[in-house]
């Protein structure tokens, strides 16, 4: 029988466990948020508050010191009330609650997010006045409250926020405004129509201002001495938030002054989907800025957009965040976080003497970063969204050298726009699984062989397809020379030299079965990435790689035997005569 000390110890254990599970005040304060909005048992099933850290959590994304930076919580039929818990995510730069019946008021510990600079609380039931509080977001630059049943006078510490953009207050019960809301601080509201009436004196001062200006420029214009401007911006093109997600819509003149005038000294690669700019917003953040080429648009901008909202919604730390778009009558241009360690495949093959080389470590956490993403895009993704050309090119790093997934969903936000019937085929050869490649169709599948032979890469440090390696009468295709060279067991051959023999061979030979085992001919032989990420962590690929080689010594025993029957037998082609071979004349 235990005695009363074992006991104790026992209880004080199970304390010490308790705490250690619950200790982390984050997740806390989003479970908390889960609960006040009333979600149902299928929604944000992973967020488990036994977790210590919430940054696996869907819809949540994190720092590299695991802080909480934002939260996407978009039209997803909440009915419940905001939690004043939330109030404790100090690092949260982006709360996006749009779309939703949430109810209640706005807790005034929302003014404790002092990291916020994006807060989304469009198109909800929301009532009572905004708090006060909200102006101690020093660093807030977008507050969107409209479309809700909020009522009361825009708050003065509001007004004074230093870096804030834009504050959209249209279509509320009864927001009263002032003279100096509207005419000293234009940069707060955006095309305001309330239900209730509007100051008579305000709407002189718009018509006044809007007439002087008109008035200033005729003047200017007829004055001989005056060289009118040319300012280089789209007509009707506003600086705003669209309505969906975290994402800002950028003015095209932003990004080409971001860009200096999307100069060819900023470009970071070019691609099937056009041309990467890194650019320098105001505030010293650092983009990347894609201009799509190739786009026709038959239905318009609103397709587009329901594209760019189909990638903006796909958040996983394996992909690469979004963070706006732009669209001009000619122009599309999508808007990243740029990443300053660039691809796997610059670092690969074309870095600099004085950076370092990657080691197996890091080539071994792209290999399950890059197989996560995937597998979040075809299996948690609703529609499933699929890449169409996965290789270490499109496999970027962050500052910690982690695989961030990018332009995933491109080849649909290009192709879904097409009139003609013929599918076009987009990737890059050596990457393009063979059903693609013949047929045009692709699925999750393709991916999974764009994968194996990203691993290849990793592996061996080697392009997918390299006419150099005709000099020494090997294989052009970086498949077919890796599958002859296992076959003869030289590993340390395959393996890229610029590792100097600092790897694990075990490693080393799982990474290259899991490779071939994923480029196999017939797609439906083919793992999912599910199953890709297990034999990654060692599960099932024993049992799997022995299926599979079974198979390959049939097919190469019948290979074989086809090939002794034509160049020998009864049916040689030597047999033949020579009219017979070369036919008509």
């Amino acid at each position: 029988m235990p005695s009363n000390l074992q006991l104790l110890c026992a209880v004080l254990i199970l304390v010490h466990v308790d705490f250690l599970v619950s200790a982390d005040p984050q997740g806390d304060a989003l479970f908390a948020l889960k609960s006040s909005l009333k979600a149902s048992p299928s929604q944000l099933r992973d967020w488990n508050r036994d977790q210590v850290t919430p940054c696996t959590w869907s819809n949540v994304i994190c720092d590299a010191g695991s802080h909480v930076t934002s939260v996407s919580l978009s039209s997803m039929g909440f009915s419940g009330t905001l939690s004043p818990a939330i109030g404790v995510l100090k690092s949260l730069s982006t709360l996006t609650l749009q779309g939703n019946g949430i109810t209640g008021v706005i807790p005034s510990e929302f003014g404790n997010l002092s990291s916020l600079t994006n807060l989304d609380l469009e198109n909800n039931n929301l009532s009572g006045e905004i708090p006060s509080s909200l102006g101690n977001l020093e660093k807030l630059q977008f507050l969107i409250l409209s479309r809700n049943n909020l009522s009361g006078k825009i708050p003065d510490s509001i007004s004074n926020l230093p870096s804030l953009i834009n504050l959209y207050v249209n279509y509320n019960k009864s927001i009263i405004l002032t003279r100096y809301d509207l005419i000293n601080q234009p940069r707060y509201l955006d095309k305001l129509s309330s239900k209730r009436g509007v100051i008579i004196g305000v709407v002189g001062g718009i018509v006044l201002l809007l007439l002087g200006v008109a008035l200033f420029l005729v003047c200017k214009g007829k004055h001989k001495g005056y060289k009118r401007e040319i300012f280089v911006d789209v007509a009707g093109e506003v600086d705003r938030r669209i309505a969906f997600g975290q994402l800002k819509r950028f003015a095209w003149r932003e990004l080409q002054l971001a860009t200096d005038n999307f100069s060819e000294k900023n470009v970071l690669g070019q691609g099937g989907f056009g041309k990467v700019y890194k650019g320098v917003l105001p505030d010293n953040t650092k983009i990347a800025v894609k201009r799509l080429t190739d786009y026709e648009s038959p239905g318009g901008e609103q397709a587009f957009l329901r594209e760019v909202e189909l990638i903006s919604v796909a958040v996983h730390r394996n992909l690469l965040r979004l963070i706006g778009f732009c669209t001009t009558p000619s122009e599309r241009l999508l808007v990243y976080p740029f990443m300053q360690n660039l691809s796997v495949a610059y670092r690969l093959r074309e870095f600099k003497p004085e950076e370092p080389v990657l080691d197996w470590a890091t080539r071994k956490r792209v290999a399950f970063g890059t197989a996560r993403g995937l597998e979040y895009l075809h299996e948690h993704c609703n529609p499933k969204i699929i890449h169409r050309d996965v290789k270490a090119a499109n496999v970027l790093l962050d500052e910690d050298f982690e695989a961030v997934v990018g332009d995933f969903g491109l080849a649909k936000l290009v192709d879904v726009r097409r009139t003609n019937v013929t599918t076009q085929v987009r990737g890059t050869m050596g990457h393009i699984a063979p059903e693609y490649l013949s047929t045009g169709k692709s699925s999750e599948r393709t991916d999974v062989f764009g994968y194996g032979i990203m691993l290849l890469e990793l592996v061996t440090g080697q392009r997918a397809i390299d006419f150099s390696r005709l000099e020494e009468e090997d294989d052009v295709l970086l498949l077919d020379h890796v599958k002859k060279l296992q076959r003869e067991k030289r590993l340390h051959a395959i393996v890229d030299s610029n590792l100097n023999g600092n790897f694990n061979s075990q490693e080393v030979e799982m990474m290259i079965k899991v490779a071939l085992l994923c480029t196999q001919p017939s797609p439906e032989e083919r793992p999912t990435m599910s199953v890709v990420v297990r034999m990654l962590e060692g599960e099932g690929l024993a049992e799997r790689w022995e299926e599979w080689q079974q198979v390959e010594i049939t097919r190469r025993q019948e290979y074989e035997r086809f090939q002794r029957r034509f160049d020998w037998g009864e049916d040689s082609i030597y047999n033949q005569d020579a009219i017979e071979l070369s036919g008509g004349r």
